[in-house]
């Protein structure tokens, strides 16, 4: 995401389809923008009928409970960047097409560790202000990881354990900042190497064990991830069968139109409704209301933080 330079090769991204099977984009029209998201407001609706059989298979009944909780939905544009903006640029920021905020909140692995402005009255704040949070993990990335500048985080020898470790520190920090059971949590798995078996094992044991305890602890399970390696492994473990997966899947694949379908690594009809989020450009400069911002685009229908 936009707290680090991609680092994926052509080389990398060739290994990684080859050894996934893609089925054809499923034929699902991208939803509209919520009206008030077009017109300056944000609308979110709690959890719905449609929304809660939408809770992927693989799901165990921690995750339904989760998206019980009073789950809330935004559909509209989002951006990300790597530190929190200030209170008086949010507010400046209210004059663009935006109103939900990628947050990189926790973890190890964060390319932006420093974070003065993110606090517990700033959530509350950006909150008030009509601002929807996607809250970001950036824990412990895969052995295999493309980005020289993650590879001193990478998953130990107890992937499974330590999965469950960071998804506590995560549910933990997001408590902290005021979020509420029910909020998505999105572990950012930055681009790896799926050729290597091994490797990629070892990261699917890591993000199994994340989702188990996130999801126990009453919170939802989110993932993001290159479309073409961790979205495409996660897309083929669920077409495997594969337990104990992401709820909410926000895949990055740059370049391309704006839609949260037909995205080729995904199966057809999984993850919807409402439960994906598509980062289609990145490393871009914005100004609105005289402040600038360096962020990633992001296309979203999917569940936001719970602020309380």
């Amino acid at each position: 995401m936009h707290q680090r330079k991609r680092f994926l090769t052509r080389a990398l991204v060739a290994a990684a389809l080859v050894t996934l099977t893609l089925t054809a984009p499923e034929a699902v029209a991208d939803p509209a923008p919520d009206a008030a998201a077009r017109t300056g407001g944000a609308t979110v609706t709690g959890a719905s009928a449609d929304a809660m059989t939408a809770v992927s298979r693989e799901a165990a009944a921690p995750a339904k409970a989760a998206m019980s909780t009073g789950t809330v939905r935004f559909n509209g544009w989002g951006f990300d960047t790597c530190v929190t903006p200030s209170l008086a640029t949010m507010r400046a920021w209210g004059s663009s097409k935006y109103r939900s905020i990628g947050v990189y909140y926790a973890g190890r692995g964060r390319g932006c560790p420093h974070q003065p402005e993110l606090d517990r009255a700033w959530v509350s704040s950006v909150y008030r202000m009509g601002w929807k949070v996607l809250p970001v993990f950036v824990g412990s990335q895969s052995p295999c990881v493309g980005a020289e500048n993650k590879r001193k985080f990478q998953i130990g020898s107890n992937p499974s354990g330590q999965g469950t470790k960071e998804a506590r520190q995560a549910v933990q920090a997001a408590g902290g900042l005021g979020m509420l059971k029910g909020t998505p949590l999105y572990l950012d798995m930055e681009a790896y190497d799926t050729g290597d078996r091994t490797c990629a094992d070892v990261t699917l044991s890591f993000i199994r064990s994340w989702d188990r305890e996130v999801k126990r602890l009453g919170y939802v399970s989110g993932f993001y991830s290159s479309a073409d390696s961790g979205v495409a492994q996660i897309g083929a473990a669920r077409r495997a069968g594969t337990t104990d997966l992401p709820t909410v899947m926000w895949f990055a694949r740059w370049q391309k139109k704006p839609s949260v379908s037909g995205e080729p690594s995904l199966p057809a009809n999984s993850w919807t409704p409402h439960l994906r989020i598509h980062q289609y450009e990145g490393d871009v400069t914005e100004t609105h209301g005289g402040r600038e911002l360096s962020i990633d685009r992001n296309r979203v229908d999917a569940p936001v933080a719970r602020i309380g």
